[in-house]
């Protein structure tokens, strides 16, 4: 017998839920599913030298990815069907299963496969612990707990890297796995005992045709974006074939499915809609940031690894700080205009990097990174509330999951897009200068390792001009996404919030 739950603020059995120690379990969860990425980046160098097996160091984040980004969508649709609580429960220890195989794998292939696992569990994470801030918190108490929520991503972005650092110097680096279980036992803990949802017995017609539809499409089509710079166009051709069909199937099968898994119908609603589309821009102008702003400032300005790292620490203070402000100011100055607050910082971010130069020095690119950070908090905290609070109970899950699943495709796509923009503009630089046999693409390790010590010989000379030229393309691109976030926040209608 299947079994449909309710609001989890409804009392259950005559035990009410003690909201303080929830949030505190969600924090906690969120926390320990945030700080992974960025302690696995910084111990991935070591991991690399322990393991061997260099050729699969970007399926270590890639294979975290897709598996997240697929599942997302369908743990919120179950987190509908069957509740918050037990699909809550069930991704944390999957996730921590994953993160204790991780820690023990004896070589890089099974460390990616292990990975798949981790994202197993975060695909479940991500979307219920949203979701449950939603249901437990009226709007103007949502608003600000979402704003909190969003900060702890700016927080762990700012502790993981000293928190990776400490443990590869002073540890195993199998420990930036296994500290992930102490969190994850404490909020599974909190939830346990203090979560209770109205659970009401109905039967559910599960979309498994649909799920496994969307399955495919969205492997295809996510393999494509984190390959598109390494495999062949044939193979890559035949995967965005498959995508598409697959992608076509799903949406024939959603209009007729009893229960779909994503409800076609909330992207009618305009406010969903256009919120979706900026969550997809947002992701692709910050993902621009994060990869090719440290590159920027080592390779061009010929600053040191940790002068890059702080100009990007900029982003992960402004982040946090608008998300709490854009919590506070939401209800009194309305969805529409803290969205546009959000949208014109990015923009501002997407013009300064534009207009950036070496002579400008880091500074230039930490205020530049600030605002990104502010506008990326702003739009983040008010899309999630905006959306959140325009449907009932019932479809909250899946209306979260899908605003999240749209955030991860557009890191995905950004980083395939600008990936490809910054090769083919180095590639095409080189030739015409007819240097391709004294310099390379791969080259650029040099003028990162070495800085402006790299500097001898004209192909130097020429390879830094060619990186400086193919990574302002790489910053215009970000500004037309920056602008095109800027334009959608300006055409969102007046939501109707509760």
């Amino acid at each position: 017998m299947n079994v449909e739950a309710g609001p989890p603020d409804a009392p259950a059995q005559g035990r009410p839920t003690r909201r303080s120690w929830v949030l505190a379990a969600l924090v906690l969860a969120m926390f320990m599913a945030a700080i992974e990425g960025t302690i696995v980046a910084t111990a991935m160098p070591s991991i690399a030298a322990s393991l061997g097996g260099f050729a699969l160091y970007s399926w270590v984040f890639s294979a975290f990815l897709l598996m997240q980004a697929i599942t997302t969508p369908m743990f919120g649709k179950l987190a509908d069907l069957y509740g918050r609580k037990p699909v809550f429960i069930g991704g944390v220890l999957v996730f921590l299963v994953g993160s204790v195989l991780c820690g023990l794998a004896p070589s890089m292939v099974v460390l990616v496969a292990f990975r798949f696992i981790q994202g197993l569990g975060a695909g479940a994470v991500y979307p219920t612990v949203t979701t449950l801030a939603g249901d437990l918190f009226a709007l103007r108490e949502r608003a600000r707990v979402q704003g909190y929520l969003s900060s702890v991503w700016g927080v762990s972005a700012v502790v993981g890297p000293l928190v990776g650092g400490v443990i590869v110097q002073y540890a195993h680096w199998s420990w930036i796995f296994w500290l992930n279980v102490p969190f994850g036992l404490l909020a599974i803990l909190g939830v346990t005992l203090f979560l209770h949802e109205d659970v009401r017995i109905r039967r559910h017609q599960i979309d498994g045709l649909g799920a496994g539809l969307f399955l495919v499409a969205m492997a295809a089509l996510m393999l494509v974006l984190t390959e598109a710079g390494q495999w062949s166009a044939g193979r890559l051709s035949v995967l965005l074939a498959v995508s598409l069909l697959g992608l076509g199937a799903f949406l024939w099968n959603e209009r007729r499915a009893p229960e779909p898994m994503i409800d076609l119908a909330q992207w009618r609603d305009p406010l969903i809609a256009r919120s979706n589309l900026a969550t997809l821009t947002s992701g692709v102008m910050m993902i621009g940031l994060i990869t090719y702003l440290p590159t920027y400032v080592q390779g061009i300005m010929g600053r040191s690894p940790l002068v890059a790292g702080f100009t990007l620490t900029s982003m992960s203070i402004g982040w946090p700080i608008a998300s709490v402000l854009a919590g506070r100011l939401l209800v009194p100055l309305g969805a529409r205009a803290t969205a546009r607050i959000g949208g014109a910082s990015g923009l501002l971010a997407g013009v300064l990097f534009v207009l950036m130069g070496p002579a400008l020095g880091p500074l230039w690119a930490s205020v530049s990174s600030l605002f990104m950070g502010v506008g990326m908090g702003f739009l983040s905290t008010t899309f999630i509330v905006a959306i959140q609070s325009s449907v009932d109970w019932a479809r909250r899950g899946v209306a979260t999951a899908t605003n999240m699943f749209m955030r991860i495709l557009g890191n995905a796509m950004g980083a395939a897009l600008l990936g490809g923009a910054l090769n083919f503009s180095l590639r095409r630089s080189i030739a015409q200068r007819g240097l391709e046999g004294s310099v390379s693409v791969d080259s650029v390790q040099n003028l990162l390792e070495r800085g402006s010590a790299a500097g001898g010989g004209a192909g130097m000379d020429v390879l830094r001009g060619s990186l400086s030229l193919g990574l302002h393309r790489v910053f215009l691109v970000v500004f037309l996404f920056t602008l095109a976030t800027a334009v959608l926040t300006l055409l969102l209608p007046r939501p109707h919030l509760e």
